[in-house]
């Protein structure tokens, strides 16, 4: 831990100690970057800027993460930026680069927030990084006016103010509300060691479901079986072609073998599944009248 944080200072000064560079400069290694690929150029472009990325990384400690993993992350986005930065748009680049900066970071925050995914859309996101502000604001607000604001509509205001559906507030609410526990983890002292995963329902098929299933399934190949031997053998060819195979003939190439147009083979299959379907009906109607 002391080593890291004597990194961090030591990280500090040197991007303290930094050249800050004029417009004009900026333009020369800007286009000396892009056009000609020039590695020095965007060292002296990155090394320049890099104290503007310790100061953006700074403030999303209250977030739990590591400053060194912060600042890691607010260099990569630096180094996108250079990588994506337009010298001809007229924009300087600290303009340009706070905003790929900032995404690194926050992605960074996200994803190491929790092992759930806490979100990935904008409005996720915006309420992530928002949410516990804007709530303590209008509690704020609602305490000096003498309002008392039940939950639900705290999340509404809150869906308003920031311009998200109600629905993406309850549920950052939740994941903002706790943090991650082990399914390994006991649940109390009296429960002698028995640990949260024990309690979680099993929603694998049970032995009476098995059961079921496999009658169901010999039934059906019964009734199929039965029902194919209603049919013609150019009927039930066709249909073991078109059907049956893991890869599925097409009309044309079973007209070619059996010497039909492509046409007359789909009349045969058409009226092979009719000549089906009528025999599947009859044997579930005489099941029917069995079971009742």
């Amino acid at each position: 831990m002391a080593l890291d944080a004597s990194r961090e200072v030591s990280l500090s000064r040197k991007a303290m100690k930094a050249e800050l560079l004029d417009a004009e400069t900026e333009l020369r290694l800007a286009y000396a970057w892009r056009d000609q690929r020039d590695e020095a150029a965007l060292h002296r472009l990155i090394t320049a800027y890099m104290r503007l990325a310790i100061s953006m990384a700074a403030k999303f400690r209250r977030y739990g993460a590591p400053m060194n993993d912060l600042v890691q992350e607010a260099g990569l986005g630096l180094m996108k930026a250079a990588d994506k930065f337009d010298p001809d748009r007229g924009v300087r680049f600290s303009t340009y680069a706070v905003w790929w900066i900032k995404a690194s970071i926050q992605d960074y925050v996200m994803r190491n927030w929790s092992m759930v995914r806490t979100g990935s859309t904008s409005s996720q996101k915006s309420l992530f990084f928002n949410m516990r502000r804007v709530q303590a604001r209008l509690e704020r607000e609602a305490a000096a006016r003498g309002d008392k604001l039940d939950r639900h509509q705290l999340h509404q205001m809150i869906s308003t103010e920031i311009g998200v559906p109600l629905r993406d507030v309850e549920m950052m609410e939740g994941r903002l509300s706790g943090s991650d526990f082990s399914l390994n983890a006991t649940q109390s002292v009296e429960d002698e060691g028995r640990e949260w995963i024990d309690a979680l329902e099993d929603d694998s098929a049970q032995a009476a479901e098995l059961v079921e299933d496999t009658h169901d399934r010999e039934q059906l190949r019964e009734w199929l079986l039965a029902a194919m031997q209603t049919l013609s053998d150019r009927e039930r060819f066709i249909v073991r072609e078109r059907k049956l195979r893991d890869q599925a003939r097409t009309l044309e190439s079973l007209g070619d073998e059996l010497g039909l147009s492509k046409e007359r083979v789909r009349q045969l299959e058409a009226a092979a599944f009719q000549k089906m379907r009528k025999s599947l009906e009859s044997q579930s109607r005489e099941v029917q009248h069995f079971l009742a």
